[in-house]
């Protein structure tokens, strides 16, 4: 209660940095009081999608100002959750890149770019997928070979050379190397590396 009625929502944050008191007046301080109740609108929203699901402190800031927040507003949000420790970027990479790198079978490049785009660091980035790819022992060249054999199942009759640019195409939308690509796909359809070349029009 503020002047003897119901008054705007604040925090404790901001009422112990306002210095108001319950009862108290806030005659006079009323644009004060109205920023300090944006601040944790903008805030509680930013809350509610981190628990949605998680996200870069960077995509989390995007997302606010592209729902109409206030760009100044959107920040101060994420560096306090920030602050607070619930927005953390090198634990969302490395969740991401655990995730990404067992089940959608992803190599270190495409991870590289995903997390790139949601705006984490790219030193994050690189330190969370090394430390990922070490802790899982993670074979990029096993793994896209095993992509491959599962993939190869799913092309029916078609013949040699059409398997093959479809798997070369396949591996490549996931970030594998040419020569992984071509060792991985030499194994499943039989022949030299050396012979195929990319077809990157190939429909998947």
């Amino acid at each position: 209660m503020v002047d003897g009625k119901s008054g705007p929502t604040l925090g404790l944050e901001a009422i112990e940095r306002l210095r108001l008191v319950v009862g108290g007046s806030t005659l006079g301080r009323e644009q004060e009081v109205a920023a300090e109740e944006d601040a944790l609108r903008v805030y509680d929203r930013a809350v509610a999608m981190l628990a949605a699901r998680g996200r870069a402190a960077r995509d989390l800031e995007r997302q606010l100002v592209r729902k109409g927040e206030p760009p100044e507003l959107a920040r101060k949000a994420v560096e306090r959750l920030t602050a607070q420790a619930f927005l953390d970027d090198a634990a969302y990479a490395r969740s991401i890149e655990l995730s990404k790198s067992s089940g959608a079978g992803l190599a270190k490049r495409r991870l590289e770019q995903e997390l790139g785009r949601k705006g984490v660091d790219r030193a994050v980035v690189a330190d969370a997928i090394d430390e990922v790819f070490e802790e899982e022992e993670v074979d990029e060249a096993a793994a896209a070979e095993a992509l491959a054999r599962k993939r190869n199942q799913s092309l029916g009759t078609a013949d040699a050379p059409a398997r093959r640019r479809r798997l070369y195409a396949f591996l490549a939308r996931r970030g594998y190397s040419p020569d992984v690509i071509a060792t991985a796909v030499s194994k499943v359809i039989k022949g030299d590396p050396a012979d195929f070349e990319r077809d990157d029009a190939a429909v998947d």
